[in-house]
């Protein structure tokens, strides 16, 4: 089930106060708040779905280990723009000169 961010509506308040709520997606949205009684709104926000492009499994795809592992070559940029290789084979560094 997804969890849904609701805001409290308070008249002139810039900065609202939030709360999640976990919900089916077939259920109405709250009209007021399930402990207070005051008015909310469902506010929208960004999914969060995990899986194989996940930020976290992105990290765990790109780590030195496993890019040695499956052969590939990685460079990192310093600080006088040159790149200095952390895993693979190939020249230590790379310039722009």
């Amino acid at each position: 089930m997804p969890i849904y961010v609701y805001e409290i509506i308070r008249e002139g308040d810039d900065s609202p106060e939030t709360f999640e709520v976990i919900q089916r997606m077939s259920d109405e949205p709250l009209q007021v708040h399930p402990d207070t009684g005051e008015p909310v709104r469902r506010v929208l926000s960004a999914p969060s779905i995990g899986g194989m492009w996940s930020d976290s499994a992105m990290g765990k795809s790109t780590n030195d280990d496993n890019l040695k592992r499956l052969g590939f070559t990685k460079y990192v940029k310093t600080g006088d723009g040159s790149y200095e290789k952390t895993v693979g084979k190939g020249p230590s560094t790379l310039s722009a000169d």
